[in-house]
């Protein structure tokens, strides 16, 4: 069982119980650090997220001091470079979530809506189908649990899980023994919850009987942890690109299927002429937006939050 298949599978099983997944998305302050799987548990404020766009919010605009009150000049509300800022109001203005007007010849802006608390909880998962070829899986295990941006953490595996298994990684981190075949999840250990609301560390480079670490304060990690459900909320777990080739069939779950080697396949690395069972076509056309939207409360057409303010029409 190759990572990638598994780790599609794991999704569309998680994704089928409703829940916000995403893949391969950053889990860092400082540092360099994937995680496989990521999903979002909406919290009581998810609906008036939903409303504003089914895209991402530029962070550095969710983090301004734009707020829905009175309207502010947009260089004064952001502590950043001011390309980033001139591209975040483009972005928050193009999604709904700011509207800009202008006076004596400069550029206020104000939110259309309050910014929701709509992060219920975050799990990272590791995926890791063979158990026997581990990698880095300690060392990424103990990032992840010691700078704690996720409520939990957890390994997933289609191994059989022993006792030594569980010995090499954190006692925190949860064990998933998972069958991408039948869709079967056991729950072979519970993740403790971690404390996303205090600091936590974070290793970064090692070097020979040492490695270096920083501090990230609460404020740091709460930033860090609302551009990780923004991107989630935004991709989705379908972010990869359908080979062009009549072998693939895409299944219902919208994963990659290829008929010729009977597995889920990545374009990019098992598919073109090299390939016995290549046949050129058109990449297959699939909705994930469509199968997203019936199963989790993500809204790809949102009616926005967009409020007609005086002046605003004469924007120019």
């Amino acid at each position: 069982m190759r990572e990638f298949d598994f780790e599609l599978a794991l999704c569309a099983h998680l994704e089928r119980e409703g829940r916000l997944v995403s893949r391969q998305l950053g889990g860092h302050v400082h540092g360099r650090r994937v995680l496989d799987t990521v999903v979002i548990d909406p919290g009581p404020e998810f609906p008036e997220r939903a409303a504003i766009t089914a895209e991402r919010l530029p962070a550095a605009a969710v983090e301004s001091d734009v707020g829905p009150g009175e309207a502010r000049y947009w260089k004064s509300a952001f502590d950043c470079h001011p390309d980033r800022a001139e591209r975040a109001v483009e972005l928050a203005v193009e999604r709904g979530f700011f509207e800009r007007e202008r006076r004596g010849g400069r550029t206020y802006v104000r939110q259309t809506t309050r910014y929701p608390d709509w992060i219920g909880g975050i799990t990272a998962i590791e995926n890791k189908p063979d158990l026997d070829r581990p990698g880095d899986l300690q060392r990424q295990l103990r990032t992840d649990v010691s700078l704690a941006l996720a409520d939990e953490v957890v390994l997933a595996t289609a191994s059989y899980v022993t006792r030594a298994h569980l010995n090499r990684i954190p006692d925190a981190v949860g064990v998933w023994r998972f069958d991408p075949e039948t869709g079967d999840r056991e729950v072979v250990r519970e993740p403790t919850t971690l404390r996303p609301d205090e600091p936590g560390v974070e290793p970064l480079d090692s070097h020979a009987g040492r490695t270096d670490i920083r501090i990230v304060d609460a404020g740091a990690k709460a930033r860090a942890r609302r551009r990780i459900a923004e991107r989630a909320y935004a991709k989705g777990w379908r972010s990869f690109d359908y080979p062009g080739c009549t072998q693939c069939t895409p299944d219902a779950d919208g994963r990659p299927y290829c008929a010729w080697l009977d597995r889920a396949v990545r374009a990019s690395d098992d598919c073109g002429a090299s390939c016995g069972g290549y046949e050129p076509a058109d990449p297959p056309a699939v909705d994930g937006d469509t199968l997203r939207a019936e199963r989790t409360p993500w809204d790809p057409t949102p009616a926005g939050r967009a409020r007609r303010q005086s002046g605003l029409d004469r924007f120019g």
